[in-house]
């Protein structure tokens, strides 16, 4: 992924969401060359850039407790939460730079 600012990004991200910081790596004028998010077993990779469009699935044990994180983070919800007719709850939201994430507790893993 990338980020206008990546670093304020990777603040967000782990506030927001509860990703943790494996690692991140500067570029000589101090914008973010490369880091490593973790979430579970999980991982997004991301940096400094233009933004891309896509939309990321992030599937999570206790989606009410993540949406609360992320409103209160400033998220903005483009799908309040609510139980999906396949199972499990979800939400959509755009983080502070516009990227779409879909949140839920469906794993369609198991």
């Amino acid at each position: 992924m990338r980020y206008r600012d990546a670093a304020a990004a990777i603040e967000w991200l782990c506030t927001a969401f509860g990703f943790e910081k494996k690692s991140a790596y500067p570029n000589p004028d101090g914008t973010i060359a490369h880091a490593e998010l973790t979430f579970g077993k999980g991982m997004i990779m991301l940096g400094t850039g233009v933004p891309e469009t896509q939309t990321s699935c992030l599937v999570v044990s206790d989606c009410d407790a993540v949406y609360n994180t992320s409103k209160a983070a400033g998220a903005v919800m483009v799908m309040d939460i609510a139980d999906m007719p396949y199972g499990g709850r979800a939400f959509t939201c755009r983080d502070p730079e516009g990227h779409t994430w879909n949140v839920g507790s469906y794993n369609p893993w198991g």
